[in-house]
């Protein structure tokens, strides 16, 4: 009986008649929406934001790399998003791209992965496959899907499958897409992963399958570290660079010359992003639980988080070298995305930057063409529009702080109407009297 179950969802993934289901739909989720609907799939949205379901429902987007013609092609091919749980019973596939942050003592938050299984529960049926996409510890699959799934009585790698295949996305880079970025996917039993294969080897031209869901979380994880420790590392050499007058960007562009054994990481004013500054946690606090003190990971967190105060210290020494104080001085940060070329805010630290100068008493503005009004978000609130980059703007400003480089700046008008610019990007590679490297 098995064997038929998941013979008869293999053939159904594989001819493309499964009803695909995204639970979901943020930066990873909508992407992922919209390659299974590029390639025949009926694809059901599921968020508990109403708000941004309506949007969807009316063929509109609300990330800016993500056209709205993109999502009216998907309604075109069937694609709808909904807040009803219960239509879980259509899908044959759940795909799960729910947020896995940090808690205020770093320590991870799965409840968003918790509820979203609890919400599926009761609507779940023989014949399904699901699969985890979120950031998470080694073991989240089997300790804490794993049980809910079985819950009703369905036997996961029977007549339900479960699989982990952690979520890859470079917003804003255009080398590559969901399609052509190899998928890395674990199955909790062997048939679980045949049928993992089919449901992404249909969207993702290069399906990677490893022995466990627990190999898949820790590949995640190890990605992730991987960025994190060496931009650690840079960052740390910036300090030192900057206190022997050398330029650390110089010195890496330098170094990348090297054809083999070195790979060119570069300094910022922190970490930003869904994932770096976060996801080496989640090995951390598990890591703790086999009695494991996870040094690295530790430092180069203590090196990035100690960024934005840097780049402000930077800032102060500036300010004071023109005889002003911080306080009542008017600051403008360029720049409050993450990255270059994307309005994702997650973890900016442009904002814990913006934080800082209000909190010593400046007056903070920003600019960012890729975010014309600042969000409402959890942990941060600035009621600010992004100021209009002019050389007259420019000038009613005591300090310029470049956080994040966009294409979109002039970058010729900022060097040369700004009193003092502090740059955090390399992006100034001429010394000049009034740009303080950050």
């Amino acid at each position: 009986m098995s064997e038929l179950v998941k013979s008869a969802l293999i053939e159904k993934l594989n001819s493309r008649e499964a009803v695909i289901g995204i639970v979901g739909l943020g930066y990873v989720g909508l992407p992922l929406m919209l390659r299974y609907s590029s390639v025949g799939y009926r694809v059901l949205g599921i968020d508990i934001d109403q708000g941004k379901v309506e949007l969807l429902n009316h063929g509109k987007s609300y990330i800016e790399h993500i056209s709205s013609q993109m999502i009216e092609q998907a309604i075109g091919t069937g694609f709808s998003a909904t807040t009803d749980f219960s239509r879980i019973a259509e899908c044959d596939a759940l795909i799960l791209c729910v947020p896995t942050p940090l808690n205020k003592y770093r320590e991870p938050d799965i409840s968003y992965v918790t509820n979203t299984a609890d919400a599926l529960k009761p609507h779940l049926r023989e014949g399904q496959i699901i699969s985890l996409e979120s950031t998470t510890y080694p073991g989240t699959t089997e300790e804490e899907l794993l049980p809910r799934v079985q819950e009703g009585g369905l036997v996961v790698g029977e007549n339900i499958y479960l699989v982990y295949s952690p979520e890859r996305e470079d917003p804003g880079n255009p080398d590559f897409e969901t399609r052509s970025i190899p998928k890395v996917i674990g199955g909790h039993t062997q048939s679980c992963l045949q049928v993992g294969v089919a449901l992404y080897g249909q969207a993702i031209d290069q399906v990677v399958q490893v022995s466990s869901t627990k190999v898949a979380e820790m590949t995640k994880l190890l990605e992730n570290i991987h960025r994190a420790v060496n931009i650690g590392l840079v960052n740390e050499m910036k300090i030192v660079a900057d206190r022997m007058g050398i330029d650390i960007f110089e010195v890496v562009d330098a170094a990348a010359t090297k054809p083999f054994g070195f790979t060119a990481y570069y300094p910022g004013p922190g970490l930003g992003g869904h994932c770096i500054p976060i996801d080496p946690f989640y090995l951390t606090w598990k890591a703790r639980e086999y009695g494991v003190h996870t040094r690295f990971i530790e430092l180069s967190g203590e090196v990035n988080q100690a960024m934005p105060e840097y780049v402000v210290n930077k800032l102060m020494d500036g300010l004071n070298q023109q005889g002003k104080p911080l306080r009542n001085s008017r600051v403008l940060v360029l720049g409050i995305a993450y990255k270059k070329n994307v309005d994702d805010m997650r973890e900016s630290p442009s904002v814990q930057i913006m934080e800082l100068i209000q909190a010593k008493g400046a007056i903070v503005a920003y600019s960012d063409p890729h975010v014309p009004d600042f969000p409402v978000m959890r942990e941060h609130h600035f009621s600010l529009s992004s100021e209009v980059v002019t050389a007259e703007n420019l000038e009613t400003f005591d300090a310029v702080i470049l956080a994040t480089d966009h294409d979109g700046f002039d970058f010729d008008l900022i060097k040369n109407y700004s009193r003092l610019l502090i740059d955090s990007r390399g992006r100034f590679r001429e010394p000049a009297p009034h740009i303080i490297k950050a």
